[in-house]
């Protein structure tokens, strides 16, 4: 996920999006363990969604809408 579509998104947008990967966060880190998980870089990819997401959030809170 592009920084720019997080930026366009809305808080409550945002928030459900995070509730959502860190859903499919808790799936990978499932997969992970019981040896199904065919590409183990998909973790990496969405923890950093994650943070991206929480910063973007964090911003809107604090700035308004901050770069």
């Amino acid at each position: 996920m592009k920084a720019s579509e997080i930026r366009s998104m809305s808080v409550a947008q945002l928030e459900t999006k995070l509730v959502e990967m860190k859903r499919d966060l808790f799936m990978l880190r499932m997969q992970l363990a019981t040896n199904h998980l065919d590409n183990p870089t998909k973790i990496t990819a969405l923890r950093r969604d994650i943070a991206r997401v929480k910063t973007v959030i964090r911003e809107k809170e604090v700035g308004g809408d901050a770069k």
